[in-house]
C-alpha cells in the first residue's frame, strides 16, 4: 500500500484500505471502484468525493440507517440526503449494492432500483443514473440535489416534518415517527448561503433528529479552498446552536459509529460531524487535488488506484461475491425487522386511533379528506372590494380547517402576506413558547432556505406553503425550480405583486418576476383578479399532487365583481375564461390578470355603452390555459379576432403570444417608483382611459 503525501496524512491518515478477509473494507472499495469506473466510462463526472466518502456513507447505511431496501416507501424510514449531488455515483452504488427495490406509480416492485448495468449507463440519455440524483427518477433517491446547499435545506424540511408528524400522531405506546435525517454535505454547501440560512433555522428549532456530515476535504474546482474559504465552520455551527463533533479520519469507521451514536443521543440540538477526508483517497497522483474533483481519473490512474486497494486491476464494474449479501445481512435485515415492527405497531394504532390512522393514510397516499373545500367562502359584489392577499388569507383558513396537514409560514411577513393559520399555534420548541404540533412556521428573513425547507416538508407528505413578497421570489428561484423538477405540490404564496406596492418603491415592486415564474416548466402561476377568483385558485391548486403552485396576490383592494352579471369565477380552473361578452363577434378582446382585471371590465362597460362589441377575458393562469384543448382556447380567444389588448402591471414579455404581433400590451416597460399606489397606476398608464384608448385603436375606432 502506498503512503500519502505528508500534507494529506495530517488530515486523513491512511487506514481502511481493502483487504480480502474484511468484507466491510471490500464493500467500501466496491463503492469506490464502481464510482471510478462509471465516471471513466461516461468520461464525465466527479469521482473524488465518492471515493473519499465511501467509508462514511457505507457506515451510515450498513450500521446505522433505519431503512428497508425491500420497502423504500416505508413512512418511518430514516432519510439519507446527498447534498453533494455531484458525488451521485456514491448514492447509486449504495442503491445498487443494498438491493433497494424499484418504485413505479407509488408501488414497490419486485425488481431492483438499479443494477450494475444501470451503473454502466451513468450520465447517458434515458438512464436511471443521471449526473445528479433525481427524486422520482431513481428509487432510493430522497430528493433532487445538485445545486449546492439545496439538499441541506431539504433535510431541514424533512426533519421539521418528522417533528410535526410525531407531535400530531405519536401516542403513548405508539411512537410512529422518531426517524433521523442524515445529510452528506461539503465545502461547496458550506459556502452557499442557503445552507447557512437552513442551519440557523435548524439550530433555533432544536432539531435533534438532524445530522449533517460535512466533508471538509478542502478542495473545490479551482483548487484548495484556502483561496476562498478559510473560516472555522465548526465554530460557526456551534454559534447556530448545533452539536459539533469531529472525525479526524474519514476511513475510521469505528470512531464514526461512536460519533453517530453520540449524534443520535443528542435530542435537543442538530449535530454536525466534521469529516476530514482526502478527495480521491488511494489515487497515487490525484488524491488530495482538484484534478480528482470534476473529471475522470484516467485509465492509468484508475489501474494504479485499484492496485493500491488490492483490487483486480483489469476488472471494471466488479462486485465481489458476497458484497450484496453482506448488505442484506446488515442494512437489509435491520430494515426489514424495523419496518415489520412499524407495520405491526400501526395496525394496533389503527384499532386504537382509527380517525388519526385514517388521516395518516390520506397523507401517505397524497389524497384529500372529504369536504376539504366545504368552507371556502364566496364573496358578494363589492365596489370597494378586498385585497387578494386578504381574501387569500380567509380562504386559506377555510381550507386549513378541514385539511389539518396544510402547514406553513412566511419569511417574517405573516402580517403582510395574511398567511397565519388562526388558532394553529406556532411550530417552535417549548422553550420558545410553541410546540412541534404548531401549524404556523416562522422562517425568519430567510426566503432561500424557506423554499428549500418547504420542498423538504413536501417530500415528507405534508402540504406545506411558504409566503413572501413577489419581489423576493428572486431569492427562491432555485427551490421553486427544483420543486417543479421533483413534481412536488409545494405552495408558494407571493403578495405585493405589482407597482401597487406603492411607496416602498422600485426595490420592492416586481416587474420581471411573473415572466420568470411562467418560464419555469411545471410551475402553475395564478394571479387572481378578485376575491372569488382567489377562492377558485385555492380550490384548483390544493388537489395538485405533481406540481407546485404560485399565487401572486395584491396588496391593494380590488373590486369584487358581480358574478350574477359576469361569468362565474369557476372558469379560473381552465386558466382563462370569458368574463364578459357582448354576445356578438368581438370587435376587440381585452385580456387581463390580477389587479388590472377591473380596469378591463370598466373599459368593457364603456365600450359596450358606446355600442362596441367587446369581450373581457380573465387569464389568471397561462399554464392552466395552455393545458386546455385547442377548441376551448379558440373559443375564448377566436383566432379570427386579432384586435386585442392585454393589461398587466408587469413585463410585456410573453403577452404577444396572446395578443399577436398587431395587438397591444398595457404593461411596465421599466422599473417603478416610490409614490402612493394610485399615483403610480396613473403615471404608468394603468387607467381605464389608457385601456380604452388602446382598445379603440385596436378596434379601429
Amino acid at each position: 500500500m502506498r503512503s500519502f503525501h505528508a500534507a494529506f496524512a495530517v488530515r486523513a491518515p491512511e487506514t481502511g484500505g481493502a483487504a480480502g478477509h474484511d468484507m466491510d473494507r471490500t464493500c467500501i472499495d466496491t463503492i469506490r471502484t464502481l464510482s471510478m469506473d462509471a465516471v471513466q466510462k461516461a468520461n464525465s463526472g466527479h469521482p473524488g468525493t465518492a471515493m473519499a466518502l465511501a467509508p462514511v456513507a457505507y457506515t451510515i447505511w450498513q450500521d446505522v440507517l433505519n431503512y428497508d431496501p425491500a420497502n423504500p416507501l416505508w413512512p418511518a424510514r430514516d432519510r439519507f440526503v446527498l447534498s453533494v449531488g455531484h458525488a451521485s455515483m456514491l448514492l447509486y452504488s449504495l442503491i445498487c449494492l443494498s438491493g433497494i427495490r424499484d418504485v413505479k406509480d407509488g408501488k414497490v416492485m419486485n425488481a431492483p432500483s438499479l443494477t450494475v448495468e444501470d451503473l454502466e449507463q451513468f450520465r447517458q440519455f434515458g438512464s436511471k443514473t443521471p449526473g445528479h440524483p433525481e427524486y422520482h427518477h431513481t428509487a432510493g433517491v430522497e430528493t433532487t440535489t445538485g445545486p449546492l446547499g439545496q439538499g441541506c435545506g431539504n433535510s431541514v424540511g424533512m426533519a421539521i416534518a418528522e417533528k410535526w408528524l410525531a407531535a400530531r400522531f405519536n401516542k403513548p405506546g405508539f411512537k410512529l415517527f422518531d426517524h433521523h435525517v442524515y445529510t452528506l454535505c461539503g465545502d461547496g454547501d458550506m459556502m452557499e448561503g442557503v445552507s447557512s440560512e437552513a442551519a440557523s433555522t435548524a439550530g433555533h428549532l432544536k432539531l435533534g433528529n438532524l445530522i449533517w456530515l460535512y466533508d471538509a476535504n478542502q478542495i473545490s474546482i479551482e483548487g484548495s479552498t484556502d483561496i476562498a474559504f478559510t473560516e472555522n465552520v465548526g465554530k460557526r455551527f456551534e454559534a447556530y446552536g448545533w452539536q459539533v463533533l469531529t472525525l479526524e479520519d474519514a476511513n475510521d469507521t469505528t470512531v464514526l459509529k461512536k460519533l453517530l451514536a453520540e449524534a443520535k443521543a443528542e435530542t435537543q440540538k442538530p449535530t454536525m460531524i466534521v469529516v476530514h477526508s482526502v478527495i480521491a483517497w488511494g489515487a497515487p497522483h490525484k488524491a488530495g487535488t482538484a484534478a480528482a474533483h470534476g473529471e475522470p481519473l484516467g485509465v492509468d490512474e484508475i489501474r494504479e488506484t485499484k492496485r493500491a486497494y488490492g483490487w483486480p486491476e483489469d476488472r471494471s464494474f466488479y462486485v465481489p461475491e458476497g458484497v450484496m449479501a453482506h448488505f442484506q445481512q446488515g442494512l437489509g435485515a435491520r430494515g426489514a425487522a424495523a419496518s415489520k415492527a412499524w407495520n405491526d405497531l400501526f395496525a394496533a394504532y389503527r384499532k386504537e386511533y382509527p380517525d388519526l390512522a385514517a388521516e395518516l393514510d390520506l397523507i401517505l397516499s397524497g389524497k384529500l379528506p372529504e369536504g376539504w373545500d366545504a368552507d371556502i367562502p364566496s364573496y358578494p359584489a363589492d365596489a370597494k372590494g378586498i385585497a387578494t392577499r386578504a381574501s387569500s388569507g380567509e380562504v386559506e383558513n377555510a381550507v386549513a380547517k378541514n385539511l389539518p396537514w396544510l402547514i406553513g409560514g412566511s419569511a417574517d411577513l405573516a402580517p403582510s402576506t395574511k398567511t397565519l393559520i388562526k388558532n394553529g399555534g406556532a411550530f417552535q420548541p417549548e422553550g420558545w413558547g410553541g410546540s412541534y404540533a404548531g401549524r404556523n412556521f416562522h422562517f425568519g428573513v430567510r426566503e432561500h432556505a424557506m423554499g428549500a425547507i418547504v420542498n423538504g416538508m413536501a417530500l415528507s407528505g405534508v402540504r406545506p406553503y411558504g409566503a413572501g413578497f413577489l419581489i423576493f421570489s428572486d431569492y427562491m428561484k432555485a427551490p421553486i425550480r427544483l420543486s417543479a423538477l421533483m413534481k412536488l405540490p409545494s405552495i408558494f404564496i407571493f403578495t405585493h405583486d405589482s407597482i401597487g406596492v406603492g411607496e416602498d418603491g422600485p426595490t420592492h415592486q416586481p416587474i420581471e418576476q411573473l415572466v420568470q415564474l411562467r418560464a419555469t416548466p411545471g410551475v402553475v402561476t395564478i394571479r387572481p383578479g378578485d376575491a372569488n377568483e382567489v377562492a377558485e385558485a385555492w380550490r384548483t391548486l390544493i388537489p395538485f399532487r405533481d406540481r407546485p403552485a404560485v399565487l401572486a396576490l395584491s396588496r391593494q383592494n380590488l373590486p369584487t365583481l358581480d358574478r350574477s352579471k359576469y361569468a362565474s369565477a369557476a372558469g379560473l380552473a381552465k386558466g382563462a375564461y370569458v368574463l364578459a361578452d357582448s354576445g356578438k363577434t368581438p370587435a376587440v378582446i381585452l385580456i387581463a390578470t390580477g389587479s388590472e382585471l377591473s380596469l378591463a371590465v370598466e373599459a368593457y362597460e364603456k365600450l359596450t355603452a358606446e355600442g362596441v362589441a367587446a369581450r373581457v377575458v380573465s387569464m389568471p393562469s397561462w399554464e392552466l390555459f395552455e393545458e386546455q384543448p385547442q377548441s376551448y382556447r379558440d373559443e375564448v380567444l377566436p383566432p379570427s379576432v386579432t384586435a386585442r389588448v392585454a393589461v398587466e402591471a408587469a413585463s410585456p414579455i410573453g403577452w404577444h403570444r396572446y395578443v399577436g404581433l398587431t395587438g397591444e400590451v398595457v404593461c411596465m416597460h421599466g422599473f417603478g417608483a416610490s409614490a402612493p399606489a394610485s399615483a403610480l397606476m396613473k403615471a404608468f398608464g394603468f387607467t381605464v382611459e389608457n385601456v380604452l384608448s388602446a382598445a379603440r385603436r385596436q378596434a379601429g375606432i
